[in-house]
């Protein structure tokens, strides 16, 4: 008699069960998820335990639930309110999106670091990057900006979003078609910089893998913005307004200034003096990937978002 019931509209929320026996949950369950929504079950009893296993996210009563309940279950509220429950489903959302843009920026900006050197190799350039260099690269613009991605407290709407499948990757195909744009993006421009310090500029062969070198840290510092959700403000998002990223990027700023211009670091990982003209160029083509992804993000209206799914929208 249920399942007819559930059938005449039980998946919609307009019917209620009450006093069902642990093999109805199972089946409610069972019926809700092959009909694409991803289930999750309160209970605090033993007998509400085989439930909690099947659902897809099983919360047990942290107080008054039994010591069954609370090792099936994933999640326990250690103070039994439903509220609780909210919250958490945020913060877990907050934290998925998080390592998300953590891996995508890390990754691009590392990709992008292998292109330049391969494609100099193969276009017969001049090498772009010394191996301290890139050991830097991979020490202050790359860690910094990622780890203040990682700490960031999430958009405003993280709530209003679809779930995500359970067995979707971290890294979906569509975003590692999008890190491959990335670093394309990032490795050109590095490239035609250092073209332009050597043939535009007159600028020797140092000064001019000063210039690529500057480029490339510069362009994975702005690449952080590109981190943004597509469709969220381009002045007001969950880049921008993490406090953290401003601070990475400062420090970022900073250090590679520095290894320019003290003499001991500048020593050290073989850089050189590229005066205003340099510094204009390194600017200009470091920027150019950010806009690059600006644009993308505005033109995409979030196809392939980092927080979206590409394996449909279960409700």
């Amino acid at each position: 008699e249920w399942q007819e019931r559930c059938a005449d509209g039980g998946t919609t929320g307009r019917r209620v069960f009450a006093r069902v026996s642990p093999e109805d949950k199972l089946a409610l369950i069972e019926r809700f998820q092959r009909d694409g929504a991803v289930v999750a079950m309160i209970g605090d009893g033993v007998n509400d335990a085989p439930a909690l296993v099947k659902a897809d996210i099983g919360v047990a009563m942290g107080l008054r639930g039994t010591e069954v309940a609370r090792e099936a279950a994933d999640m326990v509220l250690l103070d039994d309110r439903f509220e609780t429950i909210v919250k958490a489903a945020r913060e877990g959302r907050v934290i998925f999106d998080n390592i998300r843009r953590f891996s995508v920026y890390l990754l691009s900006c590392n990709l992008a670091e292998v292109l330049v050197v391969a494609l100099a190799i193969v276009v017969g350039l001049p090498l772009p990057l010394l191996p301290l260099q890139i050991l830097f690269l991979n020490l202050v613009t790359d860690v910094f900006p990622a780890f203040a991605l990682a700490a960031g407290e999430g958009e405003g709407d993280v709530l209003d979003r679809p779930p995500r499948p359970p067995r979707e990757p971290i890294i979906t195909r569509g975003l590692w078609r999008i890190m491959a744009a990335y670093a394309a993006a990032i490795a050109l421009s590095t490239m035609a910089a250092q073209f332009v310090a050597l043939h535009w500029l007159g600028l020797s062969p140092a000064a001019a893998r000063t210039v690529s070198f500057l480029t490339i840290a510069f362009a994975q510092l702005w690449h952080v913005f590109n981190m943004r959700t597509p469709g969220s403000s381009v002045l007001r998002n969950a880049v921008t307004t993490n406090r953290l990223i401003w601070s990475a990027l400062l420090l970022c700023a900073v250090l590679l200034v520095g290894a320019v211009t003290v003499p001991a670091l500048a020593d050290t990982l073989g850089t050189a003096t590229i005066g205003v003209g340099g510094w204009a160029l390194v600017m200009l083509a470091s920027a150019l990937p950010l806009l690059a992804g600006q644009l993308w993000l505005v033109i995409s209206k979030g196809r392939t978002a980092i927080h979206r799914s590409e394996s449909g929208n279960p409700q």
